[in-house]
């Protein structure tokens, strides 16, 4: 979002005071609390006056991205395109886990904001070994931060289900292998029936996560 152009006098808050004001809302009440109304109220200003630095919610939610973005580590490539991207998919689930409603605003909507920008420019530059086009490698930063989010959505969705339980997640779990082992029984299931069958132990999620990643990044190897 350009920044407010015109003369007058010095602006009693900054973009980047607005920024944090609603990154603090959302940070402990969700994104939904987040208004114009609430924004003005956490920093003591009338809320049309607040519309004079920010136009529209949809540019507050852009300030939000840019200022949680700015949290990104920037290191010096490694020269390995792969060890840079997964270290780079760690970082941006970090960052989703402290700041549970960012998966909702991981769109291109609010892409391209400086300090977002900054982080794509630095994960191209982790990927200059990787000789490919520059469109592909978009893609492939595209596809790393779309296994990310939904892998955090899943974790933060388990997590907000078993803060609701009114019993423990291992009665919830038990109860459910319990319902699910029922319906294979019946035969009506059989390749789930296979499945299990092969292994029945207990689901390694960050083995999952590796594994989910990898596949992805070995679909960008070039081949021979």
């Amino acid at each position: 979002m350009p920044k407010r152009a015109g003369r007058g006098p010095k602006p009693a808050y900054s973009r980047a005071d607005i920024a944090a004001a609603a990154v603090r809302i959302a940070d402990a009440e969700g994104l939904d609390a987040v208004s114009m109304r609430r924004v003005a109220a956490e920093l003591g200003c009338g809320t049309m006056s607040l519309y004079n630095y920010v136009p529209r919610k949809e540019d507050l939610y852009e300030l939000m991205v840019d200022a949680v973005s700015g949290e990104h580590e920037l290191w010096e490539p490694s020269g390995d395109w792969r060890a840079d991207m997964l270290r780079a998919a760690h970082q941006t689930r970090g960052l989703m886990r402290r700041h549970r409603w960012l998966r909702r605003l991981m769109s291109s909507l609010y892409g391209f904001s400086p300090n977002a920008l900054r982080y794509l420019e630095h994960c191209l530059a982790c990927l200059d070994p990787l000789e490919v086009s520059y469109g592909t490698k978009m893609e492939l930063v595209a596809m790393v931060n779309s296994v990310v989010t939904m892998y955090v959505a899943n974790e933060l969705a388990t997590a907000e289900r078993a803060r609701s339980l009114p019993w423990s997640e291992e009665q919830e779990s038990a109860v459910r292998i319990a319902c699910l082992g029922g319906r294979i029984a019946t035969g009506a299931c059989p390749r789930m029936a296979a499945a299990f069958a092969e292994d029945a132990g207990p689901i390694d999620l960050e083995a999952v996560f590796e594994r989910a990643l990898g596949r992805v990044l070995d679909s960008f190897e070039p081949r021979s």
